[in-house]
């Protein structure tokens, strides 16, 4: 999906909650605030924050910056991107949500917008450009889905490593919850896809449903979940 298609330059509407891949939404959002002239580079008017787990902290930080005013007479851009938002950050939010800033503007994107409050959602102009899985996604997932139960839990170990060092700016892009949920969503479409009406088993995919809420705990253990996942997946040869 292009997000340009959404995005009107005389009618920008002041919360944009977007569902996707990182790394195309931020290039596409870049490329229309340069065609209303708002600099990505250098511009105090500009704040990008990409994070992990968005919290409360966050959300009483990113309400401050909101209040303040510009240092110019263009408008004030705010670009976040989140794996995650605890319930108690998004209760901090609803009313700035609500009501607009003149000249302020938010784009908050979400690789799952499935785990946000209701009433927190209603607040923004919703885009779903939720990425399909590509074949080379697949075949991995094919290859995990046929793994004895030890290669599997092999497998999840390595996916779950994180780099030592890598730049701050796509440290959420790796993390092990990150990954996980990212892993979680291919494995359950290719096993979708696997199981015939006849031999379909729910029990996988509400325990994936599970797992899913405990990653988006602060504190929860991924390799655990994830583990856990490796030994509920059934064996498809």
């Amino acid at each position: 999906m292009n997000i340009l298609e959404h995005l009107d330059k005389n009618n920008l509407h002041h919360a944009y909650l977007i569902e996707g891949a990182r790394e195309e939404i931020f290039l596409e959002i870049k490329e229309f605030l340069k065609k209303i002239d708002v600099d990505t580079v250098g511009n105090p008017d500009f704040v990008n924050i990409s994070i992990d787990n968005f919290k409360i902290d966050d959300a009483f930080a990113l309400r401050s910056m909101s209040a303040g005013k510009s240092f110019s007479s263009v408008k004030k851009i705010f670009l976040i991107y989140a794996n995650t938002m605890s319930i108690d950050a998004q209760n901090v939010l609803l009313k700035m949500f609500e009501e607009p800033i003149e000249n302020t503007h938010f784009f908050l994107i979400v690789p799952d917008a499935n785990f946000l409050l209701k009433t927190f959602i209603s607040r923004f102009y919703l885009i779903s450009a939720r990425p399909c899985l590509d074949e080379e996604e697949a075949k991995e997932i094919e290859k995990f889905i046929k793994m004895p139960l030890k290669n599997r839990i092999d497998y999840i170990k390595e996916l779950l490593a994180v780099p030592e060092e890598k730049e701050e700016d796509i440290a959420p892009l790796d993390s092990a919850r990150s990954k996980a949920l990212r892993f979680l969503d291919a494995l359950e479409f290719v096993l979708h896809k696997k199981m015939s009406k006849a031999a379909f088993d729910i029990n996988p995919f509400l325990h994936f449903f599970k797992v899913r809420e405990f990653l988006r705990m602060p504190g929860s253990s991924t390799k655990s979940l994830m583990e856990s996942v490796a030994l509920i997946t059934p064996n498809m040869l």
